[in-house]
């Protein structure tokens, strides 16, 4: 089955400036490197992605000599993950090359899903230009602003994960990318591998928007998928572009399978987006419809506290408020005071412009 959320595309919502509030979030299911080298395993990965409404797929590309030096220490638990140096782990997973990434970008044509994969070199970022509408910076490169600069020379859309940065070193390297001329992308990210909840810190969402206002604010997360809440909340603070680690398989040992997704957490956080929208409704203030009867009998009208006879002029002690709000309101008591009655006006009357001169 292929969800109906895979009708956006990434460009649109880079390019759209004005994207209000409570549109439905783009999802980008981080697969990474969770194929461990097999195309079958990357194409269920594919599919299972788009069946949970996922509206693209990102893998890494990367060859562990050319990302990392033998002497690379782990930043990541080691109870999930017990190797010790990144160029080791790299070398685990780097099989998949120019020709697997055609396959795989042909093969979410066809599960209706965008391809991205993230280069790590400049031999990558050449052969991917060819295969995926944008280019995603990991954390890890936002100092790296020469190959920055490369990529952004393709002219295309950059999303930029922020992770473990300084908010000058974010600034720096922004400023490369709007003189580039690049729509851009901001992600708030915590480079902790998990990331525990009270360090996911997603308020920093609204401090990306205030002092980059040019880009899209979006969410690469961390955490432990658990009910999926930090993607909802970070949506509602206004991430148009969620991105979250993806595996068939939460159960495997490994460091990107442990915190990542699966489908069904996919499913899951569709459908508390969905009951969002509902709360959330519409941004601009006013009266809806259904609070009509309200606003004409819970709200008050100017009432007589006592006789007054016609011809009396209306003073403040004439008058106090009640429901319904079937008269003068009580925000027209100024115009009120100092009219005549032109009628005998009974204690408990509610007031009508009719009544007075």
């Amino acid at each position: 089955m292929i969800s109906k959320n895979n009708v956006v595309k990434i460009n649109n919502v880079i390019n759209n400036k004005n994207i209000l509030l409570n549109s439905k979030p783009y999802v980008i299911a981080e697969a990474g490197v969770n194929h461990e080298g097999s195309i079958d395993l990357a194409k269920r990965l594919i599919d299972e992605a788009s069946e949970g409404g996922a509206q693209a797929i990102k893998f890494q590309t990367y060859k562990a000599d050319t990302i990392a030096s033998k002497d690379s220490p782990y930043y990541w638990d080691l109870s999930k993950e017990p190797t010790r140096s990144q160029h080791e782990l790299f070398k685990k997973y780097d099989k998949f090359w120019k020709k697997e990434f055609e396959q795989l970008a042909k093969y979410c044509e066809t599960a209706n899903i965008e391809f991205m994969s993230t280069p790590f070199d400049v031999e990558s970022a050449k052969f991917l230009n060819d295969l995926m509408p944008v280019f995603k910076i990991s954390s890890s490169d936002i100092t790296n602003l020469p190959f920055i600069e490369f990529m952004c020379d393709f002219n295309k859309p950059i999303i930029l994960s922020t992770g473990a940065s300084y908010l000058w070193e974010i600034q720096q390297t922004v400023e490369l990318i709007e003189k580039k001329g690049n729509e851009l992308c901001l992600m708030h990210c915590v480079l902790n591998y998990p990331t525990p909840n009270e360090h996911a810190n997603i308020a920093m969402i609204k401090d990306i928007s205030n002092n980059f206002p040019k880009a899209v604010t979006g969410y690469s997360d961390h955490t432990l998928p658990e009910s999926m809440d930090t993607c909802l909340y970070a949506w509602i603070l206004g991430a148009k572009i969620i991105e979250k680690h993806f595996t068939h398989d939460k159960s495997l040992p490994g460091n990107d399978h442990y915190h990542a997704m699966d489908k069904e957490d996919l499913k899951l956080f569709w459908k508390k987006v969905k009951h969002a929208e509902v709360l959330l409704g519409q941004e601009k203030i006013t009266s809806l419809p259904s609070e009509e009867p309200a606003r004409k009998n819970a709200r008050r009208s100017l009432v007589a506290s006592c006789d007054i006879s016609a011809g009396t002029k209306i003073d403040y002690n004439h008058l106090t408020w009640k429901r319904p709000a079937h008269g003068i309101s009580p925000r027209e008591i100024k115009s009120v005071i100092g009219k005549k009655a032109l009628f005998d006006i009974k204690e408990d009357d509610i007031l009508k412009w009719k009544n007075i001169d």
